[in-house]
């Protein structure tokens, strides 16, 4: 198991790098929330139509690529202020954690595959953000960010994930339950 996740930690790492180092740089974010960075300044980060603040949830993410919550349970059209932690000490550009929560099912595996080429938009591929209710920017190591957001109006589950090269494969996902 040890040499199986090293084995993906490299692929991981390898990928990272090939992808960051071929992609031009694209500094758009189509939807955009405040957010706090680490250092306690307003950052950007996805979400439509944010609120002004939320029920807090705080997730924590670690080198082993676990979040430390995989459900989160929300009133319809409740707003959420979910703050990622990066609780790891593996650099970004090989161990990055993001928090993305995706409007259904049925579109992750599309979107994991395409976001594995978007290492410049924190693996957030710009031609799927209509598929995205909310998500944070690219955490490194002791950073964190918060995204502020209101739970689906529809009662439902919908998935969420960290988008980061095989992260979502190896279990890094959990559902944001609407009931």
């Amino acid at each position: 198991m040890k040499n199986l996740r090293l084995l993906l930690l490299c692929v991981a790492s390898a990928s990272a790098l090939l992808i960051g180092c071929s992609k031009k740089t694209d500094s758009t974010n189509s939807s955009a929330a405040t957010t706090e960075s680490a250092s306690g300044n307003a950052a950007t980060s996805g979400a439509k139509n944010a609120p002004a603040s939320g029920r807090a949830v705080e997730i924590t993410a670690n080198d082993q690529m676990k979040f430390s919550l995989t459900e989160i349970r929300a009133k319809p059209g409740e707003p959420l202020s979910v703050t990622l932690k990066n609780v790891g000490s593996i650099p970004k550009f090989s161990m990055g954690h993001n928090f993305v929560v995706m409007k259904n099912a049925d579109v992750v595996e599309s979107f994991i595959q395409e976001a594995a080429t978007a290492a410049t938009s924190d693996y957030i591929p710009p031609s799927r953000t209509s598929d995205v209710v909310a998500h944070t920017k690219l955490l490194g190591p002791k950073e964190q960010d918060t995204v502020t957001f209101n739970a689906p109006s529809q009662p439902g589950r919908y998935p969420f994930l960290c988008s980061f090269p095989g992260h979502y494969q190896v279990g890094m996902k959990g559902d944001l339950i609407v009931e």
